[in-house]
């Protein structure tokens, strides 16, 4: 009993050093905190002794919502947990399934047309139920090792020669797939600099070192210089459950002039980043995060700040109708297929 508390409590002080991680900024992007997540529950699995699925649901759930509710706005972190839990339920499930099947074939294949028998009792023992989920979440790890790559791959079926794409702010999976379709076709990209934070300067020289042809224009000029872009391609941290986005703040107003001049907006999102929250407030802390306003009004401007309140939010939401298809690394989506996909990747017990 003593090493056993002892080594839940070893976990919850992993659990804490992670979170403490992420909020320092010392995890560098969703893709990261993903990758961690995954890596933190894996260990979790393979050290913690238990002998059911239901006692390791129980485990993976009270770590999950003490991740979740810590870091709110990093939504990856929450959906790995949840991922992880509907693999545990999948193998638990097959594992059972498989047994009764040896047991008796034909009462096995009634219940599959009748619907009976579903399992939803997971504090039956299963031999090797272990090593079967270290397995699936391995293999999920090279999944989300490869969303990238797989993403990239799709650029030469979206865009083609002589096109303008305009994207906003610096996305990894954007850059990677404006690089991968520039090996055979040639087009010119028109970037947002995407102020205070002005991530598109990096972009834009990224680009431009790889013989892109780019533009660099400021957050002010997108709805003038719209009507002469064909597509517009972003990146985006969260995908909301309605299939609406939280994306780097400026992704809305870009949106808008898509819509007005009838131009594509195309969102380029792995699957971990798919999740099963709602917007419940522009402001709340669930979903926003603010920064320093220095970057907006300097603090040198000391006559101005006494008279007024200076805001600097991180995202935008972008509601559905402004999104025209999704990219994922299994393939292109529309943003109503977003329930659907919702439904195969997590449990509906699972959303804490």
């Amino acid at each position: 009993m003593m090493k056993e508390g002892k080594k839940s409590l070893d976990y919850n002080s992993k659990v804490n050093a992670f979170v403490k991680k992420v909020k320092s900024r010392k995890v560098d992007g969703s893709f990261a905190a993903a990758m961690q997540t995954v890596t933190l529950l894996k260990r979790l699995i393979k050290e913690t002794n238990w002998k059911t699925a239901q006692t390791l649901i129980t485990i993976l759930t009270t770590h999950g919502k003490t991740l979740t509710e810590a870091l709110p706005v990093h939504a990856s972190v929450g959906n790995m947990v949840r991922r992880v839990l509907k693999i545990v339920r999948e193998e638990y499930t097959a594992a059972r399934k498989n047994k009764q099947e040896e047991i008796d074939p034909q009462d096995s294949l009634h219940k599959i047309v009748t619907g009976e028998g579903d399992v939803d009792d997971y504090t039956i023992e299963v031999p090797e139920l272990k090593s079967a989920i270290l397995d699936h979440i391995s293999e999920f790890q090279v999944e989300l090792e490869t969303s990238a790559e797989n993403i990239a791959n799709q650029g030469k079926e979206h865009i083609h020669s002589n096109e303008i794409i305009m994207t906003i702010g610096r996305s990894r999976t954007v850059e990677a797939y404006l690089k991968k379709a520039a090996e055979d076709r040639k087009f010119e990209v028109i970037v947002v600099e995407c102020a205070p934070f002005c991530h598109g300067h990096d972009l834009a020289i990224s680009l431009a070192e790889n013989k892109i042809q780019t533009t660099l224009i400021p957050d002010s000029a997108v709805f003038g210089i719209m009507s002469r872009v064909n597509k517009v391609i972003i990146g985006t941290h969260t995908v909301m459950a309605n299939g609406g986005l939280r994306a780097v703040c400026g992704s809305h107003s870009a949106a808008l002039a898509a819509k007005h001049y009838s131009v594509p907006v195309i969102v380029l999102a792995p699957l971990y980043k798919l999740s099963p929250q709602y917007l419940c407030s522009y402001a709340h802390e669930t979903f926003n995060s603010f920064v320093s306003p220095e970057g907006v009004l300097h603090y040198s401007d000391g006559d101005i700040l006494s008279s007024v309140h200076v805001y600097n939010p991180v995202f935008d939401y972008v509601p559905p109708e402004l999104v025209t298809l999704f990219i994922s690394n299994t393939g292109g989506h529309a943003p109503s297929y977003v329930y659907r996909l919702l439904s195969e990747l997590y449990h509906p017990d699972d959303n804490f």
